[in-house]
């Protein structure tokens, strides 16, 4: 059998093939989901952390030290979500996308975002600062989250296969990480700041949080901070 046979009769069995759902109350393994048409439906909180300019900082530094900057900057947003229930779902070059669920899952999202932006510029800047003298690179940052019911199948073939998120969440907060704009690091859905506890909305009598409309996104009302929070 040719190539373009198989692949036209894998497209025809996906396409014919009657969807197996379920829903779950946990963010699914891998090993969770089946191949074929087999998901999982659940309500999710989506966050993704994006280093800013990243192409810049390969063009204009050695390739040591970018990998040290991303390591640096993964690790830190990495430890901070799972810190706050998060679960990883996937690396893409110099981004984490992470899922929260149950109770509190935007409470504890837009307190990853606070926490991350707290790490970037209380510990990674000072401290590439201090191990690099006049290197004058400064890391910045952007996440962006928002909440939704998402679809979780698996993609790929056998063997080297993917959880795939499809839902509003994961594809807004994604490109919500575009947004970034001076000191505003965090950037969040009406959805996720409607349901967010006071924690995190306010400190002391101030709003931490500045409404925006999105035009690109039919003129979406969402939320940014510049605000940073230590992880406790």
């Amino acid at each position: 059998m040719g190539i373009l046979s198989d692949l036209t009769d894998s497209v025809e069995e996906i396409l014919a093939t009657q969807w197996a759902t379920r829903d779950g109350r946990k963010v699914p393994e891998p090993e969770d989901v089946k191949l074929g048409n087999d998901a999982v439906k659940l309500d999710g909180t989506v966050l993704y952390a994006d280093l800013a300019d990243s192409t810049g900082l390969v063009r204009g530094k050695s390739a040591a030290f970018a990998a040290e900057v991303y390591k640096c900057y993964l690790h830190c947003a990495s430890k901070i979500i799972e810190h706050y229930d998060g679960v990883i779902t996937a690396f893409d070059g110099d981004r984490v996308m992470a899922v929260y669920v149950g109770d509190g899952k935007n409470t504890k999202a837009v307190r990853s975002a606070l926490a991350i932006n707290h790490a970037v510029l209380k510990i990674v800047n000072p401290r590439i600062e201090a191990q690099y003298p006049g290197n004058c690179y400064v890391v910045r940052q952007s996440v962006g989250i928002d909440s939704s019911s998402l679809f979780v199948a698996k993609t790929g073939i056998r063997g080297s296969n993917d959880l795939v998120w499809v839902g509003m969440a994961a594809n807004i907060a994604a490109k919500l990480c575009g947004l970034r704009s001076g000191n505003y690091a965090s950037w969040i859905t009406k959805t996720v700041y409607d349901h967010m506890n006071d924690e995190v909305k306010m400190n002391g009598d101030k709003n931490m949080w500045e409404q925006r409309t999105w035009p690109a996104q039919r003129n979406m009302t969402i939320y940014r901070s510049l605000f940073s929070w230590a992880a406790s």
